[in-house]
């Protein structure tokens, strides 16, 4: 009785130089975070002494910590609320935006559509960062300069979260299955809310996701919009702090300490959505 010898892959040449070139990817993107983390850990004189990848034990990040709840009467905390109040309500509105824009686009045909969808397009490959300053003559303009609608606004509107929606729209939305909805006596809102909607959450957790993390991080728009710093979000506030720090150098501490907070939110949405990306590849798995 013989028994059958497995096998072996032949392994590809290129397979350890794509691992490689990923680890040094992902070394790149994290040790800057690992440093944030490990500096927060140091007290001020250990801070200025040393530059290592290793974290204190001194208790220095207490110290740090406390001095940054402390700091303004807890001011950090404003910032911190100001942050997921543009970054909160501004993505969710902007995520329903999208949505139904892109929707309309992929699954309806009207005049000026594809000039409409070439616009957008062209709309994506404009840097955010040269409409700051026409953004801030309009809404100076309609009286809104210095208010929390300054920052809220132009964020509503986002071209690739949009583009973004088209495309996945018109993959995952069945054409057939609208139609049937209105042989059915479906209405154009309920197919969308009870048959396209479904359909394109891993998308829109996508286009949710990138929103967030551009308003999150979001810093001249609300550096230009704003002047009162009750109302600045974590970037600009810290900034203002750094500043300080130039005749005030025990701030350093502090603005690090208040970076690897504001790191904590992001690393959590991450891992909270992804969930959703598994579940979408799993059903592709299974309909493939």
């Amino acid at each position: 009785m013989t028994t059958a010898t497995p096998r072996l892959r032949p392994r590809r040449p290129g397979g350890r130089l794509a691992t490689t070139v990923l680890l040094l990817g992902a070394a790149y993107a994290i040790l800057p975070s690992f440093w944030v983390f490990c500096a927060s850990t140091k007290t001020r004189a250990e801070l200025f002494s040393t530059f290592t990848l290793v974290p204190s034990f001194h208790g220095g990040f207490t110290q740090n910590l406390r001095g940054l709840v402390d700091y303004r009467g807890g001011r950090f905390y404003e910032w911190a609320l100001n942050s997921l109040l543009y970054a909160g309500v501004g993505t969710v509105a902007s995520v329903a935006v999208s949505a139904l824009a892109g929707y309309g686009l992929a699954k309806y045909r009207f005049t000026g559509r594809s000039v409409m969808f070439n616009t957008l397009l062209a709309g994506v490959l404009i840097p955010g960062i040269t409409l700051a300053i026409p953004q801030y003559l309009l809404l100076a303009k309609l009286g809104l300069a210095g208010s929390y609608w300054s920052v809220l606004l132009p964020s509503i509107l986002s071209p690739y979260g949009i583009y973004l929606c088209r495309i996945y729209a018109d993959a995952a939305v069945s054409d057939e299955l609208l139609e049937a909805g209105r042989i059915d006596g479906a209405g154009e809102w309920r197919m969308f809310r009870s048959i396209a909607l479904p359909v394109m959450i891993p998308g829109l957790v996508t286009v949710f996701l990138v929103q967030f993390v551009a308003s999150w991080n979001n810093f001249l728009l609300p550096f230009i919009m704003l002047s009162d710093d009750r109302k600045f979000p974590i970037t600009v506030g810290l900034f203002s702090m750094l500043h300080q720090g130039s005749n005030q150098p025990a701030l350093y501490s502090l603005v690090i300490m208040g970076v690897f907070l504001s790191i904590i939110p992001l690393v959590a949405l991450f891992l909270v959505l992804q969930r959703f990306w598994q579940s979408d590849l799993l059903s592709g798995a299974v309909k493939g």
